[in-house]
């Protein structure tokens, strides 16, 4: 590894640890034993989970020394794990500051929720254009499952099946790298996305939304299935201005000078 990556990763940074504690044994010989970027890769898939689940919110330090003793392994795997996460713009690497993860600016993330919206619809569309049979029974089951989380479940219930709804539609698309772009483009900004289902109301406002993108692209309307996701993505100015006041102003980024 360069000098100059070394040295930014032996910085202290916020809640290290003076002394690192010995590995177990066994688990040391265990991690010894298994391939260096399997288990890098191992942790990077642990640590990406957490910070898009909220757990490790934006702006909180990683501290190499504390992974290290957490996973059972040595720092240099969680060295690698920390850079492939910042390969995806999830952790930042900075001198003297050491590892935190990645914060977006407000106008980020205005850019990626409008870029998503406007994905989402062409998505919607070429449903749409391309609805069959068996593309109407998914979006019912789909359309169901929602339903049944909105009355029974809770926020975990009904973001599982808002998620499955709109895959139905990606895959409904038929288009695999439009699909891709807003599945890569969603995960960037998932962890500014999980108070989106906080209220009962705001769960019927997207029910009602899904019932309605639902039957436009049933119907064939190209136009009304476009139209509909767009407004239903809060990437306009009220819709954005709602999902900003839920935000904390603190896991944003400061804007650039």
């Amino acid at each position: 590894m360069p000098q100059k990556l070394r040295g930014i990763f032996a910085m202290p940074m916020e809640h290290t640890i003076d002394h690192e504690p010995a590995l177990d044994p066994e688990l040391a010989s265990a991690d010894d034993s298994r391939p260096r970027g399997g288990r890098a890769t191992e942790i990077r898939a642990a640590l990406q989970e957490e910070i898009e689940a909220g757990k490790l919110p934006p702006g909180s330090p990683l501290d190499e020394r504390a992974l290290a003793v957490r996973f059972q392994v040595s720092r240099t795997p969680v060295r690698e794990a920390l850079q492939q996460l910042a390969a995806r713009n999830l952790v930042r690497i900075a001198p003297r500051q050491g590892v935190t993860v990645a914060r977006l600016s407000i106008s980020q993330v205005r850019a990626i929720m409008e870029g998503i919206g406007e994905l989402e619809a062409t998505c919607a569309k070429l449903a749409a254009r391309r609805v069959d049979d068996p593309l109407r029974r998914r979006i019912d089951e789909a359309l169901q499952a929602c339903q049944d989380a909105a009355v029974e479940g809770g926020t975990e219930e009904y973001s599982v099946a808002n998620g499955q709804f709109h895959e139905v539609i990606y895959e409904g698309s038929r288009n695999t790298f439009l699909a891709g772009l807003i599945r890569d483009a969603r995960r960037q900004i998932l962890r500014y996305r999980l108070r989106d289902f906080i209220s009962k109301a705001q769960i019927n406002q997207s029910l009602q939304d899904h019932r309605k993108i639902a039957r436009a692209i049933q119907d064939g309307d190209e136009a009304a299935a476009g139209h509909l996701m767009l407004l239903h993505v809060p990437s306009g100015s009220t819709g954005f201005s709602e999902f900003l006041a839920r935000i904390p102003m603190s896991l944003f980024e400061n804007e650039p000078d």
